[in-house]
């Protein structure tokens, strides 16, 4: 927490006025909205366009504040260039966990920087994982309790499809952000071992579950 830094602003700045784009001009954003029909049909680009755009005021807030929690975490570790690089591939590896969990279900729609933003919190995770979260604002939480425990909901959300949430995406998102941060910090492998094998156990479990077919 803390100022925000100019790449953060950008980012927010992008995600507000494309949002904002969408809630009055329909056409605008169901043509840049993740749609599964539209992506089969060559509308590759949504996969990126998408985590540009939300539902709502309230669907934006919560994504931009989330944002800005953890954002100068893992600018002070990665810099701006490791920020963009997590945040972006964070955004498609969500959403190409989405199209890979719904590509038969060509109704399937989905919006938002959820991926992305999860992405940035699971980094900021890896690189402290002894901060302290708050769990609904007031429960303090451990970090990586926090993500464990967020990832393996997540893996339930996505068996039982529970609420009109991008469980998928949000999953993808986290591993995104997993995987680019122990690439662009190895010496998290050092430090924080014993975090990056327990962050990994919930990936392991949906690449287990999903090669079984149960998910």
């Amino acid at each position: 927490m803390g100022d925000l830094s100019l790449i953060t602003i950008i980012i927010i700045a992008a995600n507000v006025i494309i949002s904002f784009k969408g809630f009055n001009d329909p056409v605008f954003f169901e043509k840049y909205k993740f749609n599964v029909g539209d992506i089969k049909a060559g509308a590759k680009y949504q996969i990126f366009t998408s985590g540009f755009l939300h539902v709502d005021t309230s669907h934006l807030f919560v994504n931009m504040l989330t944002l800005y929690f953890f954002s100068n975490v893992v600018l002070y570790d990665l810099g701006s260039f490791g920020f963009i690089i997590v945040y972006l591939v964070s955004l498609i590896i969500g959403n190409l966990l989405s199209y890979f969990f719904h590509k038969n279900d060509l109704q399937y729609s989905a919006v938002g920087a959820s991926g992305a933003v999860m992405g940035v919190l699971y980094s900021a995770i890896l690189l402290k994982p002894d901060m302290m979260l708050g769990l609904f604002f007031i429960i303090p939480v451990p970090a990586y309790i926090f993500g464990i425990g967020y990832l393996l909901y997540t893996i339930y959300g996505m068996k039982k499809r529970l609420g009109n949430i991008g469980h998928d995406a949000h999953f993808g998102g986290a591993v995104g952000g997993f995987i680019i941060t122990l690439m662009l910090a190895p010496w998290i492998f050092e430090q924080h071992l014993l975090m990056v094998i327990l962050l990994a156990i919930p990936i392991l479990i949906l690449f287990i579950l999903q090669k079984t077919g149960k998910i």
